[in-house]
């Protein structure tokens, strides 16, 4: 199955530059990788590039949020009465110099790295590459222009990156939902190509679950907001055979039943919105499937002590944190026929293990499906999965929680509509 737009596969890069967005926006802590695998998937993109005989390789990526994270921290300093270093802020958190050089080790190859994306340094290196040679650029969220509202500051930035190069390719599905320099206005400037982690997750995402999801199609959909994952659910309600609702916004579709759900989390402001859905299922012959039982506790921690309610109804200021025994045993029933499932977001609190045995049992179940598609959407599902130790048994694992949800939606992605078509 192909997509419509042009990949590396498309396009001669002998003798050509290439600059490459990736998605290496990792979690670190204490200037480590804590998990790699957005950065691995990126390497058969970069390995194939590197054998088209390029006159050189720049990477782009951004690393968190500097501006949003900066304000976190600022706001928390001024209300502890603290100075605010942002240049130790910044260093300690943003920086992709210590990515860089893990990922430098994963290649097998020494990775140039310029300590900002723009500018005469960034240039020079980039002017500088030879074949073969592969640099990295620091992070682009560092300019304002990155992620300005302002056409004309994007405009000026993507200009300048696209300068360093003679082609670009978008390999960085995870930010292909937002319309910024380094991943949409570029490609004004330069012919614009997907890589293979980008050509996959549009085949798996736009053609296996969107536009051709082989029949019977089940979608779980977790997670803490009922308004959060709202247009999935609205969407996958046109597609999907059978729809799972787990995690705390399960409670909310409970309540709006008449469901008691104890002190459990729920969004009061959306039963109305979660009745409107159950009847528009009802419309359209899909099946909501809820929890029948539940694991609870009086508080969310590892040593709580946890118990099993008798059926849907939790009582008094009891908790729900799981899905029950009897509610895993009706939602593999659903999954048992399943041809493609779409999944986002665990049904319980599966980072901690008095709670973790609903989502873990589901993993199991999709993972042991004979000739299904099965697609994890991203987040923490992924985690989930990864912590199961289940991702490869899965079809496709997406590197892009918000993009994989807004392509499920029916959007349309900024940095895959810039891509060039066929």
């Amino acid at each position: 199955m192909s997509i419509s737009k042009k990949t590396v596969r498309d396009i001669s890069m002998t003798g050509k530059k290439i600059i490459m967005r990736v998605d290496f926006n990792v979690p670190m802590k204490d200037g480590v990788v804590q998990d790699d695998t957005r950065i691995k998937a990126a390497l058969p993109t970069i390995k194939y590039i590197l054998d088209q005989n390029v006159t050189g390789l720049i990477l782009m990526s951004h690393l968190g949020d500097p501006k949003k994270d900066g304000q976190k921290a600022r706001d928390k300093a001024a209300a502890e009465g603290k100075t605010f270093d942002e240049a130790a802020y910044m260093a300690g958190k943003h920086k992709l110099a210590p990515v860089s050089d893990y990922f430098s080790r994963l290649l097998g190859k020494p990775v140039q790295f310029a300590s900002d994306c723009l500018g005469e340094e960034a240039k020079a290196k980039a002017d500088a590459l030879k074949n073969g040679e592969v640099l990295m650029l620091e992070n682009t969220r560092f300019h304002k222009e990155e992620t300005s509202k302002d056409a004309s500051d994007r405009e000026k930035m993507a200009k300048e990156l696209a300068s360093y190069a003679d082609i670009y390719v978008n390999d960085a599905f995870g930010t292909a939902h937002r319309a910024h320099a380094s991943t949409e206005t570029i490609s004004q400037y330069l012919p614009a190509v997907a890589g293979f982690l980008m050509e996959k997750e549009l085949v798996y995402l736009q053609e296996k679950v969107v536009n051709n999801a082989a029949k019977p199609f089940v979608a779980i959909i977790g997670g803490a907001k009922v308004s959060s994952k709202l247009a999935v659910l609205e969407s996958l309600l046109n597609k999907a055979d059978a729809l799972i609702i787990g995690g705390s916004m399960a409670y909310t579709f409970l309540k709006a039943k008449g469901i008691s759900t104890g002190a459990s989390l729920v969004e009061d402001d959306m039963l109305d919105t979660a009745r409107a859905i159950i009847a528009k299922a009802a419309s359209k012959g899909a099946g909501i499937y809820l929890p029948v039982d539940h694991v609870v506790a009086k508080e969310m921690s590892p040593a709580a002590v946890a118990e099993i309610t008798s059926d849907d109804n939790i009582s008094g200021d009891w908790k729900g944190f799981d899905i029950g025994p009897r509610s895993i045993e009706l939602f593999n029933k659903v999954l048992s026929t399943a041809r493609t499932v779409f999944w986002n977001g665990p049904v319980g609190v599966f980072e901690m293990p008095n709670f973790a045995k609903g989502t873990f049992a589901l993993a199991q179940t999709i993972a042991g499906l004979k000739d299904a598609c099965t697609v994890i959407g991203g987040g923490d599902s992924v985690s989930a999965v990864n912590k199961a130790g289940l991702a490869d048994k899965m079809s496709h694992i997406s590197t892009g929680g918000g993009a994989s949800l807004e392509l499920v939606e029916g959007k349309t992605l900024p940095g895959v509509a810039a891509l060039q078509d066929k």
